[in-house]
């Protein structure tokens, strides 16, 4: 198959997904790194599902209420603005360790530039200061503020609010809203985490390469074993001569 920067594809195999390939001790750290970036990613995308859900909800309610009486206006533009900004992390986080996830798994070997070593750990930072960012203030929003409707009276609001029926404008009393802050901020956590062990790895790798000290240890062994052997013969070799003369 084709060689791509580097990267033969005839690597991406099923089989790399089984457990005795995926999970093995031959690599540094690779069943820390493949755990913590999978709960990184699940996490900020749970966190995004859900906030996607009440979104939807609020620009229903936003085109319903307008619909019904065109001087009416639902105000939860604050919530739409986190929410979808929440969904651009969810897939950032997503890309970055996603990516560095197949990678590891299908190409754990592969040589790689200073300049792509850079792009990794500057991805990583950005995903952990866009995510802090997101998880300081979808909390703030969901816990402080809410919706509100100009362009009537308090019944006639409440009554176009009914007809339309959930998505309350408290948005702590939304009960997704508030799923989706819950589920951010250990996606947050596990994306600083999976940041420290990309950096963690690239500098092992800088040092000593991408084998665990395990594997390395083993190689050395099997090497010396098999080298041993030819010594002897070697000097098995020279006596017989010895002998013969």
């Amino acid at each position: 198959m084709a060689v791509i920067w580097g990267l033969d594809l005839k690597e991406m195999q099923w089989g790399k997904f089984k457990s005795g390939y995926m999970w093995n001790k031959e690599y540094h750290n690779r069943r820390t790194k493949f755990i913590i970036y999978q709960l990184a990613m699940i996490l900020c995308v749970v966190s995004e599902s859900l906030g996607t859900a009440a979104l939807s909800d609020y620009v229903d309610q936003q085109k319903f209420v307008s619909r019904l009486n065109s001087n009416v206006t639902v105000h939860n533009n604050n919530f739409i603005g986190i929410a979808s900004y929440n969904i651009f992390v969810g897939i950032y986080v997503a890309t970055i360790f996603g990516s560095a996830f197949f990678f590891d798994l299908f190409w754990p070997e592969r040589k790689e530039s200073q300049g792509v070593k850079m792009a990794w750990k500057v991805c990583s930072v950005l995903a952990c200061m866009l995510s802090l960012a997101c998880a300081l203030a979808y909390t703030y929003i969901v816990a402080s503020q809410s919706a509100y409707v100009t362009g009537t009276n308090t019944a006639d609001a409440q009554r176009l609010l009914a007809l339309y029926g959930g998505s309350p404008l408290k948005y702590s009393s939304n009960g997704r809203a508030i799923a989706s802050v819950v589920f951010l901020w250990p996606g947050m956590i596990f994306t600083f985490v999976s940041t420290y062990l990309l950096w963690h790895s690239l500098a092992h790798i800088d040092a000593y390469g991408p084998m665990s000290k395990h594997a390395r240890t083993e190689k050395a062994v099997d090497s010396a074993s098999v080298t041993e052997p030819t010594n002897l013969d070697n000097q098995s070799f020279t006596s017989t001569s010895r002998a013969v003369a």
